[in-house]
């Protein structure tokens, strides 16, 4: 569902549980930031009609009321808070009833970007808050999807983002994206080309690390032109992508990875590094389509 002047929306998924909040401040203000309309959506995988016959008890249909209330009670209470500290920014709400993750990916086919919480596994698990939600999301959907399980660290000056690069054309639509992100907020960005040696070794590892160098070179080469405003800092580092991008993103205001991208990684689909970075970074995590 795109704005009354066409603009697509950011789309977050709301969490029952109050305490939960980080995912709809991060969507808010990157709303705001952009200029678009927020979309509130909450889920609820209660009973359709289609699946109802003239058997259901009445208290089927009393439980799926009482769903319902529950549900635009927690829509209103996001709204609200939204409003006390966005109070121009154009909203709507959405009380689906069906699956979280696939609810979020068919209203992601109109939308800028899609947002939800992510939380440790150990931890209880809210509607929108596990990789159960986010990892379907970040597979299928054709918009990026920022997974919100750590703020954004700001304490830092300047604040950068972190791009993962690999070569792919995956890779190429995620360091595009960091490069905006990093311009909306003034900050710098770091490029990270992460080799990951192969078991056996290679014959020529300086060879290697300076083919890494030019990828990474090539990756970025224009961008810079399209954005002077960004400082860019790339590097080639060594060690296992997801254990680099994690410890990168200790400080950072977001990583950035592309999905299903291949290359610098050997053996390893850059889909499985953002399932790695997801679960462990200290920072919210855009992960982009090509």
């Amino acid at each position: 569902m795109s704005g009354a002047d066409g603009r697509r929306p950011i789309v977050v998924g709301v969490d029952p549980d109050p305490s939960k909040r980080l995912a709809l401040s991060w969507a808010a203000d990157e709303a705001d930031r952009r200029g678009l309309p927020l979309r509130l959506v909450h889920a609820q995988g209660t009973p359709t009609g289609g699946y109802r016959s003239g058997e259901v008890r009445p208290s089927w249909e009393e439980w799926n009321r009482t769903l319902h209330g529950l549900g635009d009670q927690v829509l209103e209470d996001a709204v609200s808070f939204v409003r006390s500290r966005w109070p121009a920014l154009e909203l709507s709400t959405l009380l689906a009833e069906g699956e979280p993750a696939w609810v979020l990916h068919e209203e992601a086919r109109s939308a800028a970007l899609a947002v939800v919480g992510s939380w440790h596994l150990s931890k209880r698990r809210g509607m929108f808050s596990s990789a159960s939600v986010a990892l379907p999301l970040i597979a299928h959907a054709p918009c990026p999807v920022v997974a919100v399980r750590e703020p954004e660290h700001t304490a830092q000056q300047p604040g950068y983002f972190v791009v993962g690069v690999d070569g792919s054309e995956h890779a190429a639509a995620a360091v595009d994206a960091a490069f905006e992100e990093a311009s909306l907020r003034g900050a710098l960005l770091r490029a990270l080309y992460v080799w990951h040696p192969p078991l056996l070794g290679v014959l020529d590892e300086h060879a290697a690390v300076q083919e890494c160098r030019r990828v990474l070179s090539e990756t970025v080469a224009g961008r810079t032109a399209a954005h002077p405003d960004v400082e860019l800092r790339h590097e080639v580092v060594r060690g296992h992508p997801v254990q680099v991008l994690t410890e990168a993103s200790r400080h950072a205001l977001g990583l950035v990875v592309g999905t299903r991208g291949h290359g610098g990684f050997p053996g390893m689909l850059l889909g499985s590094v953002s399932q790695g970075v997801l679960h462990h970074a200290h920072c919210p995590v855009i992960a982009v389509p090509s």
